[in-house]
């Protein structure tokens, strides 16, 4: 094989199979070996035979109760009114877990014993008869000699270890850690740490994909980086292969002059697969080399991550004996539309909170190399192959990457992107580690809409309305006048020009967008920003169409800095605490409200209340203030 083409896009069950058959005619082994380990060793491993019970827990009855030992049928008639004196040899003092003295076959516990003393010694006076058996754990009561306490494939808890424990056990047979080899490849990568150049990508991959496996229960580690030479990564293949049982191979997986993976692959063993029906995550390579499993992992992050979970999480555990690891799912409502690619498994990563006691699943950026998508997704959202994607407000189904109660515990913050949001997010979880505060950046007038659709517990804005003068409030009374809404003013803030450090181009402001020779990069439809921008167009009557990257769009202030700082654009419009964030000059132009709606209902709802606190705090305050460019004198005022 001289090129490396794409052998086909393969649905993701297929490329399975046909991987997993492979990897059997090529010789590896479906199961690792069996260890015997201690008990405090095994949890986290999977049993390699089943767990048999050699001794009954407990051994023999015993106390379950503080009291006294009895003979229930002495007890009969004793009540709180009525109390039964027993002699010194009608009972026996037990603490809890002492064995049932001979002849007794109850307990009457602790807080219903009175003790007097009479001329035949001390008597136990009790107030409550009791049946036979009662505060008594019977022998085998836990678990009984011979019994089956825990069946081959199963991976141990502490409370299983604890159990065997009871059982007699001192050791368990499980299966051996499973092993996998990461190998980075590329020239352009360099470790983590390394001073950042332009031309340079650091390997976080490999630190991922390593910790990916560890979480699973893996012994993992990386090889050095090996530079783009199809003889240095066969070689390193070679040697990966021979001490673990899975390599990944890491970049090199597409069909680029550079990309060896798949050569390498089938010229030293066996290529199943080279292109999996799966975004991100196309460029899949599955084979085996020397009885070992090979993945050719794609060398964007996000591509990188679900390939570990779609091909390598079954792989290990099935190495295992163990079922494959399972995430539980809800049902959710979109927060906005979705589209998506027919002909792919396209899994989408999703923030998640609950507004209306309804999870609501806010999509995140999906570019593949996106690597915050990855750190803040709280779920996972698969659109198959054949649907075209979702319109906002459509209930679909989301795995869980965070539990329950924790998105039950998550303001959802939907419009307009400001760095305040950001700060208060971070405020509020340090106060609160069980509170979240979530935001996604549609714009002024797409948080407006997910507010009227109940999609979000605020919306932030700063719609400009051109035939008033007013923010914010004439487009509520538009869209939502029947609606009880109300507006708390979160910040004032400057809107102007971000430039390059030092204005080169010598921009002045808005008039000279008029200029052929200055590009610009705009925020999106929907956005404040642009609504701002366009009403100030007008006023000074410049076509649109005349500014140079007016279609150029960036979802948030901070992006659209990125892109002048990198020199993509000499300009573009938005606040100045992201011309601070990338040490770029600013021009102002406007100053403007910032604001957040909510239903007024909602106002009194206590997953809330720590944001208005929050919003009252002069700490808080100078926290925002020291961003640059926003004034906090009427923030947390009601305006409405």
């Amino acid at each position: 094989m001289h090129e490396s083409p794409f052998i086909s896009d393969v649905p993701v069950e297929s490329a399975l199979q046909v991987w997993v058959d492979t990897c059997g005619s090529a010789g590896c082994p479906i199961r690792l070996e069996a260890v015997r380990l201690s008990l405090e060793d095994a949890v986290g491993r999977v049993t390699a035979e089943p767990v048999w019970a050699t001794r009954s827990s407990p051994v023999g009855d015993s106390a379950a109760m503080d009291g006294i030992a009895v003979l229930a049928s002495n007890t009969g008639g004793a009540t709180q009114t009525t109390p039964l004196q027993l002699g010194p040899d009608a009972y026996e003092v037990v603490d809890t877990g002492d064995p049932i003295p001979d002849g007794f076959d109850a307990v009457v516990m602790r807080e219903h014993v009175h003790y007097v003393t009479t001329p035949a010694g001390e008597a136990a006076e009790i107030m409550s008869a009791v049946p036979p058996y009662a505060h008594v754990r019977s022998i085998g009561e836990d678990v009984s000699a011979g019994e089956l306490l825990l069946p081959e494939g199963h991976r141990l808890r502490p409370v299983d270890v604890a159990a065997a424990a009871a059982a007699g056990a001192t050791e368990l047979v499980v299966h051996r850690r499973p092993r996998v080899a990461v190998i980075p490849t590329g020239d352009e990568i360099v470790p983590v740490g390394s001073p950042p150049q332009r031309d340079q990508i650091l390997d976080t991959n490999s630190l991922m994909l390593v910790a990916q496996a560890r979480e699973a229960g893996c012994e993992s580690w990386a090889t050095p980086i090996q530079p783009d030479v199809q003889e240095q990564i066969s070689a390193a293949v070679r040697e990966a292969a021979a001490t673990a049982d899975l390599v990944l191979v890491v970049a090199g997986s597409s069909a680029g002059r550079d990309d060896y993976t798949a050569r390498v692959v089938d010229e030293l063993g066996e290529l199943a697969v080279h292109g999996v029906a799966v975004r991100p995550g196309h460029p899949v390579v599955l084979g085996a080399v020397d009885a070992t499993p090979v993945i050719g992992v794609p060398g964007f992050p996000v591509s990188a991550a679900l390939t570990f979970d779609i091909f390598a999480l079954p792989l290990l555990a099935a190495l295992e004996g163990a079922a494959p690891p399972h995430r539980p799912q809800v049902p959710a409502r979109l927060a906005r539309k979705l589209p998506s690619v027919v002909g792919m498994d396209d899994w989408v990563r999703v923030r998640l909170g609950s507004v209306g006691g309804q999870v609501v699943a806010s999509p995140l950026p999906r570019g593949a190399g996106v690597l915050t998508s990855l750190v803040r997704a709280d779920g996972l959202l698969l659109v198959p192959t054949g649907v075209e994607g979702h319109h906002a407000g459509e209930e679909v189904s989301v795995q869980l990457l965070r539990r329950l109660p924790e998105i039950e515990r998550t303001i959802v913050a939907i419009g307009s992107h400001d760095l305040v949001i950001d700060l208060a997010a971070t405020a509020l979880r340090s106060a609160d580690p069980t509170l979240t505060l979530v935001s996604t950046n549609v714009g002024s007038l797409g948080g407006l809409v997910a507010l009227r659709d109940g999609l979000c517990h605020l919306a932030g804005s700063h719609l400009l309305h051109p035939e008033t003068g007013e923010y914010t409030l004439p487009y509520l009374d538009e869209m939502m006048s029947d609606r009880d809404l109300a507006v708390v003013r979160l910040v004032h803030r400057d809107q102007g020009l971000l430039v390059q450090p030092g204005n080169p181009r010598g921009i002045t402001g808005l008039a000279d967008l008029a200029g052929a020779d200055l590009s610009y990069v705009n925020r999106q439809r929907g956005a404040g920003t642009r609504m701002l921008l366009d009403h100030e167009l007008r006023r000074l009557e410049i076509d649109p169409a005349k500014v140079s990257g007016y279609a150029r769009e960036e979802p948030t202030h901070l992006a659209v800095a990125a892109a002048i700082s990198a020199g993509r654009a000499d300009c573009g419009l938005g606040i100045m605490a992201a011309a601070r964030a990338f040490d770029l000059d600013f021009v102002p132009v406007s100053r403007e409200p910032y604001d957040l709606v909510v239903e007024a209902g909602s106002l009194d709802d206590p997953l809330l209340d720590p944001l208005w606190k929050l919003l009252d705090s002069p700490d808080f305050h100078a926290s925002i203030e020291a961003l640059g460019g926003y004034g906090t004198e009427e923030t947390g005022r009601r305006i409405r």
